[in-house]
């Protein structure tokens, strides 16, 4: 497993969500965990858009990944 998502990238719902909708995602990271109401409009966005997803075991290791200290349920890394 990557140790920390290296580049630009967003964090959580709200600004994956812009950033979907900017077309600025080269790839989706995704919690297993995660409450799909939230996720899934996301994950089927980012399939249209053909940008690749990666699932991550826990929020708790993704919001590791992202260098953060409380949990993340999705992030992207950008263009």
């Amino acid at each position: 497993m990557i140790d920390r998502l290296k580049g630009n990238k967003v964090v959580g719902v709200k600004q994956t969500v812009k950033a979907l909708k900017n077309n600025t995602v080269k790839t989706l990271y995704v919690s297993k965990d995660a409450d799909e109401s939230l996720i899934k409009p996301l994950i089927e966005l980012a399939e249209e858009n053909s940008i690749d997803i990666i699932k991550v075991d826990t929020m708790k290791d993704l919001g590791r990944l992202c260098g953060i200290d409380v949990s993340a349920a999705i992030a992207a890394l950008l263009k």
